[in-house]
């Protein structure tokens, strides 16, 4: 297949490039800037914003499918930059995909799209969209969703894709950032931590978009409908953090405090950042939020319909890992997409 990866230079994406490569796909990535990564692949690369329709078009002509992984994430920063990314950029590729005859498409989405605030234990996907967020990048991610649900039709077949918390070799913001705090001392259990929580391995997470893709067609099951991606295993999140920390080479998380305390504390901190402009403040009420309450997911509906097992365990995710970061002296670590 000719296949476009829209943020081909990310994390989730260069996985999924890698995937489609390795399987014989011609793909093109588009992304704002270059990556050496792609071009030891032999990925094609068009540069561009998602916010720029026609660099969109473009990088669509001639495509049999658009994997979309592209997308602003974070907790923190102005509302319409998130759905200009977000949203106003998925309406772009829905667009080119019609415009230029492209049969399939996939989005990357985020479980956060249903997640208000409560605990979710094994929840499925009957669970209806959230009416409430606590932070933009969710809700431009839910409105994103809902745009390519409604573009499925007999001409272009879409589904989305809801990976929850991707962690592996090659990240290069969520496991970084949280291992760089951790030796600063500046990491705190947020209560007791004992909530489960999902997260999905990488390589699960890209060869899910890579099933779905192949059984993504008018009509077939799988088509204007989202799916959770996980590792099938929720743990704990304070046992979720100190794990992968202890993979990246760092000692578990030792102190605590309150959770009452800490959502006082992040709001406030919200507060003064946006008076002050001071920028992303250390602690959110979204992440405090994320932090106390359980989301893990039945993925029974992906199995059945995508054919998605996890291949790769959790252990065995972990010891790849902490294999990643014992890297002899001299030798550099494996570059970021």
């Amino acid at each position: 297949m000719k296949v476009l990866v829209t943020g081909g230079g990310g994390f989730l994406g260069g996985a999924v490039c890698a995937q489609l490569v390795a399987r014989g796909d011609t793909v093109r990535s588009l992304g704002r800037s270059p990556r050496r990564a792609l071009a030891r692949l032999g990925v094609e690369e068009h540069l561009g914003d998602l916010r720029d329709a026609d660099a969109v078009a473009k990088a669509v002509d001639g495509r049999d499918a658009v994997i979309h992984c592209a997308a602003k994430a974070g907790v923190w920063g102005p509302a319409r930059d998130y759905i200009g990314v977000n949203l106003t950029g998925t309406a772009h590729v829905v667009a080119a995909c019609r415009a230029k005859g492209v049969g399939a498409l996939v989005l990357s989405s985020s479980p956060a799209v249903v997640h208000d605030g409560a605990d979710l234990e094994g929840a499925d996907e009957s669970l209806p969209y959230a009416t409430r967020f606590l932070a933009p990048y969710p809700r431009s991610k839910a409105l994103a969703e809902q745009l390519v649900l409604r573009a499925d039709s007999a001409d272009l077949a879409t589904v989305a894709l809801r990976p929850h918390i991707i962690w592996g070799p090659g990240d290069p913001h969520f496991l970084p950032r949280l291992a760089e705090q951790a030796r600063r001392g500046r990491l705190r259990r947020i209560g007791k931590a004992t909530k489960k929580i999902d997260t999905v391995y990488i390589d699960n997470a890209a060869e899910a978009h890579v099933l779905a893709l192949d059984r993504l067609k008018p009509g077939a099951p799988a088509a204007g409908r989202a799916y959770f991606i996980t590792q099938d295993d929720p743990r704990p999140v304070g046992e979720t953090i100190d794990r992968l920390l202890g993979a990246a080479g760092v000692g578990p998380v030792t102190r605590e405090l309150p959770a009452w305390a800490c959502r006082a504390l992040a709001a406030g901190l919200e507060s003064g950042g946006r008076a002050l402009g001071t920028g992303e403040p250390p602690l959110t009420r979204f992440l405090v939020n994320q932090l106390t309450t359980a989301h893990w997911f039945d993925i029974t509906a992906a199995k059945r319909d995508l054919g998605y097992v996890p291949r790769v365990g959790t252990e065995e995710g972990l010891r790849r890992l902490r294999a990643a970061h014992e890297v002899p002296a001299g030798r550099p670590e494996r570059e970021a997409w």
